[in-house]
């Protein structure tokens, strides 16, 4: 229907609606300010948990004190809790609030092994052996903790309604402990959920993730003395060697976006001794699942072929898998003008020479902290780098995620600048703008009607035909290592 206002009736309409829009605004931002005062009053009580996870260093499906250290602390400020969710021991989900809309936010808090190391500038290990929070997870964990207590706290003084839920979600760098909750429909209620990771740079994660497979090779043959009889025995380790020259003479011949990396776990004991075992653990990565999945059957021919070959049994177990970040595009515009209204993370010259004298010991150039957020980008097509369990959730839910500066450029991840950093000033000032940002966008989407409907139509456009089915076998997880 057409109506057309008479001209006289204009400035009376624009008298109406204007000073209504303006309102709406103010109010929207007041509350961002207040959810920013909220994580400034815990602003102490948040760098001690983050210290307490970072000291603890507990790695995979193992974080028994760090699950219940940031559980037991949400339950003193009014979250009702839920422990041991999807069959995960150290997997919660922490409530607040009533109806809709549901936000979730996504906490993670597992170490990396053999990563132990003092929050200094140089590399000094602070218990030979030990891990270590090398993927900045304790900050990671407590600073969407710290977002979820700020929308709590708008809540309870009646400035926002719905609910909000933080997912205490383990494992992420082995067996991936969300894909567990994402099969046990953990997320299937929520209307949008955020993420954030430590990073090298400021800015909306519009890139995605790849998708992997985590599968074990194993080779059965039949032993005999190397020397005396060995036309008595059928190598396992011969077919395995079979296997990775098919593996890497496949290189030639898969797409740009592949990755495919394995480790040999089992390779005989002795030279005398015509080995009856071998084992060899492999990850596939694409794009896309279905990427990975006709990868995974190229690999089960070569197994084949290679255990043929050898005249020896072969057998091939899934252990794991994450399936790609879906971006959600029109969610992470709205995340970003957040950044934006926030401003750079703001780096002191102390924080700066820290950094620095991290990238000499490295050997990276000294361009020290970038605190600047990025300018907008468009999605790559295909994602380069590593998986997360995450892109699991984001095909259950749509998905808004950032990354905040952690580390200094060009260092390296997984390793000890990781953990330095996460440990002190650097990594809390992170940490605190990410609550700030996921706060902020959060307040959008509970007072923003149609904005929340169309991240979620979007969602349901790109998820449209689409199957879901989880890389993991049936049962609870088997413990691996390494995203």
């Amino acid at each position: 229907m057409n109506i057309r206002l008479r001209p006289a009736l204009i400035p009376l309409v624009c008298l109406l609606i204007i000073p209504q829009l303006i309102f709406g605004a103010v109010a929207s931002v007041k509350k961002k300010e207040a959810a920013l005062a909220s994580i400034l009053k815990h602003e102490a009580e948040l760098v001690g948990l983050s210290d307490q996870v970072w000291a603890l260093a507990e790695i995979a499906l193992k974080e028994d004190r760090s699950a219940k250290l940031l559980a037991d602390y949400l339950v003193t400020q009014g979250f009702a809790v839920e422990r041991g969710i999807a069959g995960l021991p150290t997997a919660f989900v922490a409530s607040y609030g009533s109806g809709r809309p549901i936000i979730g936010v996504l906490g993670e808090y597992d170490a990396l092994p053999g990563l132990s190391q003092k929050a200094l500038a140089d590399k000094e290990v602070l218990e030979p052996g030990a891990p270590g929070q090398g993927c900045g997870h304790n900050l990671l964990g407590v600073g969407a903790l710290g977002a979820a207590l700020a929308v709590k706290d708008l809540m309870a003084a009646g400035q926002l309604k719905g609910t909000v839920r933080f997912y205490g979600t383990p494992a992420e760098e082995a067996v991936g402990g969300k894909v567990y909750m994402v099969r046990e429909g953990q997320f299937k209620d929520l209307d949008v959920c955020l993420t954030w990771h430590p990073g090298q740079e400021t800015g909306v994660a519009v890139d995605g993730s790849q998708a992997i497979i985590d599968f074990i090779v194993e080779f059965k043959g039949k032993t005999a003395h190397a020397a005396a009889d060995p036309w008595n025995g059928r190598s396992a380790v011969a077919a395995l060697e079979f296997f990775t020259a098919g593996l890497n003479r496949m290189r030639e011949f898969v797409k740009p976006t592949v990755r495919m990396h394995y480790t040999i776990l089992n390779g005989g004991d002795v030279p005398n001794v015509v080995p009856a075992y071998a084992r060899l653990w492999c990850w596939l990565r694409d794009s896309k699942g279905a990427g990975v999945e006709h990868l995974l059957a190229r690999a089960r021919k070569i197994a084949e072929g290679a255990a043929q070959m050898a005249e020896v049994e072969s057998k091939i177990t899934i252990q794991s898998g994450d399936w790609e970040t879906l971006v959600n595009v029109i969610g992470a515009k709205v995340m970003h003008r957040n950044l934006v209204w926030l401003g750079p993370v703001g780096f002191t010259a102390e924080e700066q020479e820290f950094a620095k004298t991290i990238q000499r010991a490295t050997g990276a150039e000294l361009k020290g902290l970038s605190g600047a957020v990025k300018p907008w980008q468009e999605p790559k097509p295909d994602p380069e780098g590593g998986s997360t369990d995450v892109g699991d959730v984001s095909w259950a839910v749509p998905m808004i995620g950032l990354g905040v500066t952690t580390s200094p450029a060009g260092t390296p991840w997984h390793a000890w600048p990781v953990v330095a950093c996460a440990g002190m000033s650097i990594g809390h000032k992170a940490m605190l703008y990410s609550a700030k940002a996921i706060a902020a966008t959060m307040v959008d989407l509970y007072e923003d009607a149609k904005t929340l409907a169309a991240v979620q139509a979007e969602f349901k456009e790109k998820t449209k035909g689409v199957v879901y089915k989880p890389f993991i076998p049936p049962g609870p997880p088997v413990l691996n290592r390494g995203r």
